[in-house]
């Protein structure tokens, strides 16, 4: 989404569902729009309407027609709060124990700055909301990769890059991937050097692949390289 590439998506779909279920198919969808959505804090929200909107019109009817259509992002005056403690509790994980004094730099630049993203990106749309029944939850390790693979594909932010390599290491360190699909192992894996390196490398190759399909010269930040 960072090269605003919605073909890719739909090329994607096609590779990951290949051997796949009708049912699966269905659960893969709603997963890669869930993961579409978070992009927005990454990304910003017109490459992510152009890559959602392609996205849903390249999926086959009979896996469209069974995807959830109910939102579960929406505040009311009884979740309110608990969304603001999803974001601040998923902040604390990702930027520990650098949590506070980030907060207060972010305000030097601009007072509703922190407030802006630790609310309404940190807590509405980054955290997953509670006790969702229909839908995909990305989770706190997928998350964070996401956060990863965009910031890496972009330029110019490598410190960014950066601290969310350090947050998906944190989510095994404080035990935050518990509740997600991933096995301990392979967070184990993803949170290493190795890993590290292979999602970082992906990206990159990934990255390579489209600028040379569509002719553009966009290249990831090799700055922000560990």
């Amino acid at each position: 989404m960072t090269m605003n590439s919605p073909e890719s998506l739909a090329a994607l779909f096609q590779l990951a569902t290949s051997a796949q279920s009708p049912a699966e198919r269905v659960a893969t969808a709603e997963l890669m729009r869930e993961v579409g959505l978070k992009c927005i804090s990454f990304n910003g929200i017109p490459r992510t309407i152009n890559c959602l909107n392609a996205f849903r019109a390249s999926l086959p009817e009979s896996v469209g027609a069974q995807l959830s259509r109910t939102p579960t992002r929406a505040p009311n005056p009884e979740n309110i709060t608990a969304i603001s403690g999803r974001g601040q509790a998923l902040w604390d994980s990702i930027y520990r124990p650098f949590e506070t004094k980030l907060y207060n730099k972010l305000a030097e630049s601009h007072p509703d700055l922190p407030v802006q993203i630790l609310h309404s990106n940190y807590g509405a749309l980054l955290s997953d909301p509670a006790g969702r029944t229909t839908g995909a939850n990305a989770g706190r390790v997928l998350t964070s990769i996401v956060a990863v693979a965009c910031l890496r594909a972009q330029t110019g932010v490598g410190p960014q890059v950066l601290s969310h390599v350090f947050g998906l290491r944190k989510s095994l360190e404080d035990g935050s991937w518990a509740s997600d699909v991933e096995s301990e192992g392979a967070v184990q894996w993803l949170a290493s050097d190795a890993g590290n390196e292979w999602i970082l490398t992906s990206v990159d190759e990934i990255v390579e692949a489209i600028s040379q399909g569509t002719g553009s010269n966009f290249a990831p930040d090799r700055a922000s390289k560990l």
